[in-house]
C-alpha cells in the first residue's frame, strides 16, 4: 500500500508542478508584446523562468534519482507552453510571431550536472544551478532574434490583454536595455543555485510527508 501510495503521491506532485510552472510562465515568451520595455521585461522573465524550470526539474530530477528526468520535465513545461500558445495563433497572430520559452538545453545541462558528479545533491545545486541560469537567457535571446519584424508585428497585432490605455506610443528606455542577455544571466547564475536548492529541500519535504 505504502509503495501505490508513493509512486500516486509522485506522479501526482509532478503533474502539480509541471503544471503550474507552465502556468506562471506561459506569458514568459511574450516578451516582444511589451514593446515599450522589451528587453527589462526579457531580464526579468529569464529569471522566472529560470526560478520555475530549476525548481521543478530539480525537484523531479532528485525525486527519482534518474539522470534524464529533468530533461523530461522541461519537456513537459514545452509541450504544455506549445499548446497554450496555440490560442495566440488562434486570435490571428502569425506563426513567426509565437514565442515559445526555450527550457530544454538548460535541462539538459541540469542533468549533464547530476549525471557527471555520480549523483552528487551539493555538486547539482552548485553546478547544475549556475548551468541553468547562465544558460536560459542565452537560448531565450536566440529564439528571441528568430521573430520577424518584432516592433512592426507588434503595433499590428496589439496585445489583445492590454486596455487600449496601456497600449505603446513611443519606445521608452529600460533600465536593463543595454544588455539582457548578460544582465539576466548573471542574476541567473547566482539565483538559480538557490533555486536548484529549493528544489531538492522539496524533495525531502515530499519524501517525510510521504513516510508519515
Amino acid at each position: 500500500l505504502m509503495v501505490w501510495l508513493r509512486r500516486c503521491t509522485h506522479y501526482l506532485f509532478i503533474v502539480v508542478v509541471a503544471v503550474n510552472s507552465t502556468l506562471l510562465t506561459i506569458n514568459a515568451g511574450d516578451y516582444i508584446f511589451y514593446t515599450d520595455w522589451a528587453w527589462t521585461s526579457f531580464t526579468v522573465f529569464s529569471i522566472s523562468q529560470t526560478l520555475m524550470l530549476a525548481v521543478g526539474a530539480t525537484y523531479y530530477l532528485t525525486f527519482t534519482g534518474v539522470p534524464g528526468t529533468a530533461t523530461y520535465y522541461g519537456l513537459i513545461m514545452t509541450v504544455y507552453t506549445w499548446v497554450a500558445k496555440g490560442a495566440w495563433f488562434a486570435l490571428g497572430y502569425p506563426y513567426d510571431f509565437i514565442v515559445t520559452p526555450i527550457w530544454l538545453p538548460s535541462a539538459m545541462l541540469l542533468d549533464l550536472a547530476y549525471w557527471a558528479t555520480k549523483k552528487n545533491k551539493h555538486s547539482l545545486i552548485l553546478f547544475g544551478g549556475v548551468l541553468v541560469g547562465m544558460s536560459l537567457p542565452l537560448f531565450n535571446m536566440v529564439n528571441l532574434i528568430t521573430v520577424a519584424d518584432p516592433l512592426e508585428t507588434a503595433f499590428k497585432y496589439p496585445r489583445p490583454t492590454l486596455p487600449p490605455y496601456m497600449t505603446p506610443t513611443e519606445p521608452q528606455v529600460g533600465k536593463f536595455y543595454n544588455s539582457p542577455v548578460a544582465l539576466g544571466a548573471g542574476a541567473g547564475a547566482v539565483l538559480s543555485v538557490t533555486f536548484t536548492a529549493l528544489g531538492c529541500k522539496l524533495n525531502t519535504w515530499t519524501y517525510r510527508w510521504m513516510a508519515a
